[in-house]
């Protein structure tokens, strides 16, 4: 390319980029989201959960016991595990586990669970009624189970003594021997390393589509239903000039979003790596330079892809249902990549058409540089990545560029 056109190419691209950050909504959508993005999804959605779990601990919860006899012990756990229950008959049914009468009971929420506990010489036989679609039902299911289970150990203890046997060698015969964390040989790093790549992939593949629809749709479609087309194509330069001008301008404000998210990313690892609960991944050099080739090549290929659609709609309105739609091409293949197990993985993977680069980020997050696999991934991408910029190009080419398809 000359310096003539170069200049050409960057004035079209500068034009397009400040037409298009004009709206201080745009700002957020480009900044403000993908900045908030990861911090908001790790920092927040924990402290929602944590909180959340903690009002469920707080609740005072009522159920009824049906039951031909309650140990004493058991309706003393019962009793310490915030539970307010009553004692009634058993009802007469062919199992414990059919409502019967108490079906509308638990329904209406009268009670938050019912439990029938039966004895039959030295067996206990139980059974809950909760209403799966309720939290309160749920914790009450919940609590019950766990009182249950500390009973039964408790008994299981008591009848092994009573047998005159050890308990902790009757019950536990086979014991690991120090920690069992000490076992593992990968590293922190490599661990979060894993972590991260069953979703980092998949998030970058999503916004770096979704975050290219709107510039791609407003610098094609929406300047022929502006009318503003036919002015650019007066410019002294080619079309192929034209096409470059308003790739660079997509690809940097999705370049942006993209790189602003992966700084929200790094802040909010940073976050978490302080309270313990994940750790920073180890990257080598190579590995890092070769993520940040492989999101290159899949912004080249998605930004082209998006620009030639957009400019064979008809419309803004035409462009959006198309565009939008096709999300799919890139979610379906990346929650497909996230069940495929790296370990041992055929080299034909990473030819296909975005699980390529998908695979080939979870490889990188793991610190694992396959030179086989690069140069399959590495390839196939370019070759995709020319194939969409010609696609689009052609699109720049059509002599109705400018009026309405037919």
């Amino acid at each position: 390319m000359s310096e003539g056109s170069f200049r050409r190419v960057r004035s079209i691209a500068k034009k397009e980029v400040v037409e298009f950050t004009r709206d201080w909504r745009t700002i957020i959508a480009i900044i403000v989201i993908p900045l908030l993005m990861f911090p908001l999804l790790f920092i927040l959605f924990p402290v929602l959960l944590e909180s959340e779990a903690a009002e469920l601990d707080a609740l005072e919860l009522s159920i009824i016991i049906q039951t031909d006899g309650l140990p004493e012990n058991l309706a003393e756990n019962i009793s310490l595990s915030g539970m307010n229950y009553s004692i009634e008959e058993l009802p007469e049914t062919s199992s414990l586990a059919v409502p019967g009468q108490d079906l509308d009971r638990v329904r209406n929420s009268s009670t938050d669970a019912v439990l029938r506990f039966e004895s039959n010489e030295d067996i206990w036989n139980y059974a809950i009624l909760h209403l799966s679609t309720s939290e309160r039902s749920n914790e009450a299911r919940y609590r019950i189970l766990n009182v249950l289970s500390d009973w039964e150990n408790s008994e299981i203890r008591e009848r092994i003594d009573q047998g005159g046997l050890d308990v902790n060698e009757t019950l536990d015969p086979l014991r690991w021997d120090g920690e069992i964390s000490a076992g593992d040989v990968a590293t922190s790093g490599e661990q979060s390393g894993m972590i991260l790549s069953l979703f980092i992939p998949l998030v970058l593949a999503i916004w770096t589509y979704s975050s290219a629809i709107q510039p791609s749709i407003d610098m094609t479609a929406g300047e022929r239903e502006r009318g503003t087309l036919e002015a650019l194509l007066c410019l002294p330069c080619s079309r192929m000039e034209l096409l470059f001008g308003k790739w660079l301008a997509v690809a940097t404000i999705t370049g942006v979003g993209v790189l602003l998210q992966i700084f929200g990313l790094l802040f909010a690892i940073g976050y978490l790596a302080t309270s313990s609960f994940i750790g920073v991944p180890q990257l080598s050099i190579v590995s890092i330079l070769l993520i940040v080739l492989s999101i290159m090549l899949f912004a080249i290929m998605v930004v082209a892809f998006e620009l030639a659609l957009a400019m064979r709609s008809h419309s803004v309105k035409e462009a959006g249902s198309i565009l939008a739609p096709a999300l799919m091409l890139i979610l379906f293949p990346a929650l497909f990549t996230q069940v495929i197990n790296l370990d041992g993985i055929e080299g034909f993977w990473f030819a296909i058409p975005v699980v390529n680069i998908l695979l080939a980020l979870r490889e990188l997050l793991m610190n694992r540089v396959i030179t086989e696999h690069v140069i399959i991934w590495a390839v196939s991408s370019v070759i995709y990545a020319s194939l969409a910029a010609y696609y689009a190009s052609k699109q720049f080419s059509r002599e109705d560029i400018v009026t309405s398809l037919s």
